[in-house]
């Protein structure tokens, strides 16, 4: 009976949302050109924006003035106050093709390397790729999980396949979403606080059964320990307790690139694959949906309000002023809260 309700609450969500899904209430003022860069320097990918634990800094990371960092002496990881300032910047020469990251609640900093394909084979060339970063706020290397430039299955411990996303529990545990695209491991991965494989889950190939993942991309957690993957192609969020077991899922959030829940529950969504490309979710422009930022309630998994993007990492600074980066755009627009 509760699956039962669960799913129906499901389905009511998601025919809600695909009208509310493109309604802006016009609480966002877009800023351009927000942060400032050295002399010379250029937005390249920008994979990924999370706010400092101490509220007046924000965290970016962008793939070395272009979609790669492989032969790049720029510094990946830039440090901002919330005027724009860059105030520090570090991790040059350590990644291949940096894609998640995590900031934690003593600063820390996480960064997956996750190339795939003909991406993971250059990376490989240079003993580079497949790895997880855990980096003090000053730059310094404090953990690393995978072996630099080695791919592993579905199986393996202590190899990955494209990581994707990471986030770090309050209690210290580690989660890695490994598999970036249909092709990689479609697991997710928990480790100890120092960085002992626990478990795993998922099956390690594309499916759209309850626990299966494909081309899983996200990876956050709310205020109750609940983890909330990003499922992309399946166009679903599903929700796990902290072991692994399945809870429930979403489908009215679109296909989740990015998810970030804030201190007090509320989620930010991006969907940047709706009408990406030619027949990329084209069924799904037909019901009304568009790409952009859904801003939601982790608690009870309500659309609140959207905000029209191409932003495919997201997050949210206390005052709500929200910072999109995106990866064909290259750039960071400040979505500011006109409340």
């Amino acid at each position: 009976m509760q699956l039962r309700t669960l799913s129906l609450f499901a389905a009511l969500l998601t025919a809600a949302a695909a009208d509310a899904s493109a309604q802006s209430s016009g609480a966002y003022r877009v800023v351009d050109d927000w942060a400032t860069l050295p002399d010379g320097r250029a937005w390249g990918a920008v994979t990924g924006v999370f706010p400092d634990p101490d509220g007046r800094h924000l965290w970016v990371l962008d793939r070395c003035g272009a979609n790669s960092c492989l032969g790049s002496d720029l510094d990946p990881v830039l440090k901002f106050d919330l005027a724009g300032n860059l105030v520090a910047s570090f991790g040059a020469g350590l990644f291949a093709w940096p894609h998640g990251f995590y900031v934690d609640a003593a600063g820390n900093i996480w960064v997956t390397d996750g190339p795939t394909g003909a991406r993971a084979e250059a990376g490989a060339a240079e003993q580079k790729g497949q790895q997880v970063f855990k980096l003090s706020p000053e730059g310094r290397v404090l953990m690393t999980l995978g072996i630099a430039g080695v791919w592993g299955g579905p199986a393996d411990q202590d190899r990955f396949n494209g990581p994707s996303d990471v986030l770090v529990a309050p209690t210290g545990e580690i989660y890695v979403l490994d598999g970036h695209g249909e092709g990689g491991n479609n697991r997710v991965v928990k480790f100890t606080s120092d960085g002992r494989f626990d478990l795993s889950w998922g099956t390690g190939g594309p499916g759209p059964a309850a626990g299966e993942l494909s081309d899983a991309h996200a990876i956050a957690m709310d205020s109750q320990g609940r983890i909330f993957v990003g499922d992309r192609r399946n166009i679903r969020i599903q929700i796990f307790d902290r072991d692994g077991n399945f809870l429930e899922q979403w489908s009215h959030f679109g296909p989740p690139s990015n998810i970030y829940i804030d201190a007090n529950d509320v989620m930010y969504v991006t969907d940047t694959q709706t009408g990406a490309l030619p027949g990329w979710y084209a069924e799904r422009r037909g019901e009304g949906w568009v790409r952009g930022i859904r801003v939601g309630d982790a608690r009870t998994g309500l659309v609140t309000d959207f905000i029209p993007s191409d932003a495919e990492f997201a997050a949210a600074d206390r005052a709500g002023n929200v910072y999109g980066a995106q990866v064909p755009g290259q750039t960071l627009v400040k979505y500011e809260s006109i409340r």
